[in-house]
């Protein structure tokens, strides 16, 4: 079991999110609808994976993900989002993020890689 904190704007999607981690038998530590919740977030509650979506008011996935990983480079964080485009994901990986998911998501797509993730 990870404890996990789920970055994302959309109610919808938070939604979808914790019915993934609450099958998968993952905590919900944290939430957060923009960056800067989420870095805040992030450092109050220490989660073990951090699913953060790139597209957010604020302070946008990326810049939350380079913020994160410059002060404590050993996070794990899966980042999501609508869009494939090639440059970014090589940039978020390049950043630090350990796996990028496209939404619409597969539940189970989604439990894999949490579970890859928090065996690092």
């Amino acid at each position: 079991m990870a404890r996990i904190m789920i970055v994302d704007d959309s109610d919808a999607i938070r939604m979808v999110l914790r019915d993934i981690l609450d099958i998968g038998k993952h905590e919900l530590v944290a939430e957060a609808v923009n960056g800067d919740e989420a870095i805040t977030e992030f450092f109050r509650t220490n989660p073990d994976i951090v699913i953060l979506d790139m597209a957010m008011p604020k302070k946008d996935g990326l810049t939350t993900l380079k913020e994160i990983i410059g002060k404590r480079p050993s996070a794990k964080i899966i980042m999501i989002t609508a869009s494939d485009n090639q440059h970014t994901m090589k940039e978020c990986i390049s950043a630090g993020a350990l796996a990028y998911i496209l939404k619409p998501f597969n539940f189970q797509d989604v439990l894999k890689k949490i579970t890859e993730i928090a065996e690092l």
